[in-house]
């Protein structure tokens, strides 16, 4: 399974329903809370080029974007391989 890798802050539905969509599908993540860390905050807006709202969610290294991003890849069909490692 590929390595994703999540930002998040503590108070964010979009964080949470993004959570909840790779739990549906048995897929570890790790979480990266950035409510109070501005460094970190600014790593992962460098990061996702430039873009501040969380989630930013990469899939094996790959920027897929928030969660409307993830979900639109779920419905294409996309995510499950890119989960799978086949991104």
């Amino acid at each position: 399974m590929a390595e994703i890798e999540i930002y998040t802050t503590e108070i964010c539905p979009y964080c949470v329903r993004a959570k909840k969509l790779f739990d549906k599908k048995g897929a570890a993540y790790t979480e990266i809370d950035v409510t109070t860390d501005d460094g970190l905050r600014q790593y992962m807006t460098n990061r996702a080029g430039g873009k501040r709202s969380v989630p930013q969610i990469f899939i094996g290294g790959i920027h897929v974007g928030g969660c409307d991003d993830l979900y639109d890849l779920d419905r294409a069909g996309k995510l499950d391989p890119m989960l799978a490692g086949g991104a």
